[in-house]
Formats: C-alpha cells, structure tokens, sequence
C-alpha cells in the first residue's frame, strides 16, 4: 500500500522538525521501510534518525499532548518504541500508564508473542454489578482502578451494554477539563 500512495523519491538532508514528528507518529506501528518510503528517506537514514531518538532524554513534567498522545498510542507499542517516541525512561512511561489504568492491546501481544490467539479476562457477574452500578456517575479511570481493568475495557463494555453517563457526570467532566486547561496556562 505504501508503494501505492508513496512514489519512490529519496530526500536528503537534515531532517525537519516535522519529519521527526512523522517519525515519531509511525514508529512502532509500521517497519522503517514502510516509514522510509512515507518519508522520502533512504532505510539507512530512517534507522539512524531512530537510533537518535533514543539518544534525546527529557525529564520533567509531561505536558497534556504527551499524556494524550501515550493514551492514544500507548496500547499498540512496545516500550522501548515508546522510551524513543517520548524521549522518556520506560519505568517512568511505565508508571504514567499504570496511573492511568492503561493496558495493551490485546491483539498487539499476541503479536508480538507469536501466539494465535489470546483468552480475554471474562468480566464476572460481580464486576458488571459495579460497572452498572457506578458507570453513569463515577470516572472511567476510578472504575477501571477499582476492577483492575484497563480504561478502554471499562468504557467497551459500558458501550456494549448501552449504558451512558449522566448529565450531571458529563457537566462534572467538562468542568474538570476546562479547569485542567486553565491550571497549565
């Protein structure tokens, strides 16, 4: 497909910033020859410029994108893929998605294991009390901790047996939203 949308052509040069940014977007999900012929870079460069990134170190506190991007990518990369991405250490990354109850894809493990198939936790009758109970009026992330489970789990479920948040929870969580935006300006 990418032979298709992506004509060979070889640039050269020093990167810009956002080929680096494009870089970051496809590492992990796709082969540096897939990446070097989205880019218009040779392998050989697209390697290197991967090797880079894991030289770039950050520290600190990580800004909304970043927590947005790990929550959005998190599930489909490896950790070493995402120490590069990040620029960040894998105990660390790895804490960030423990507070906030994120798990990898299920599909994506058994990639990377080799395995065929994988055995999904069933949820136990129990577990579906406390989620109907709780999900119109309690946060994804509180319920997901509560259970063990991931977010998206918590959320899929919810969705797959119709049950919505109510309105007052919908009003309390773009109160939070508008008052997480103003605390970081």
């Amino acid at each position: 497909m990418a032979e298709k949308l992506f004509p060979l052509r070889s640039r050269t040069g020093p990167w810009t910033a956002r080929e680096v940014l494009d870089l970051k977007k496809y590492l992990g999900a796709t082969t540096p020859e897939v990446i070097a012929r989205v880019l218009g870079r040779e392998i050989e460069e697209v390697e290197r410029q991967i090797i880079e990134l894991g030289r770039v170190k950050r520290d600190g506190s990580w800004t909304r994108e970043e927590v947005a991007e790990l929550k959005r990518i998190y599930g489909t990369r490896t950790t070493s893929d995402l120490e590069r991405i990040f620029g960040r250490g894998g105990e660390e990354i790895e804490r960030i998605a423990g507070d906030l109850a994120l798990a990898k894809d299920k599909a994506f493990v058994r990639k990377l294991s080799g395995e065929s198939s994988t055995r999904m936790p069933r949820w136990t009758a129990e577990e579906l009390e406390i989620l109907k109970r709780d999900y119109a009026s309690r946060a994804n992330l509180d319920i997901a901790r509560e259970l063990d489970r991931s977010v998206k789990s918590v959320v899929s479920k919810a969705h797959n047996l119709g049950l919505k948040k109510s309105s007052e929870r919908l009003r309390a969580m773009g109160r939070e939203n508008v008052s997480l935006r103003y605390e970081k300006e």
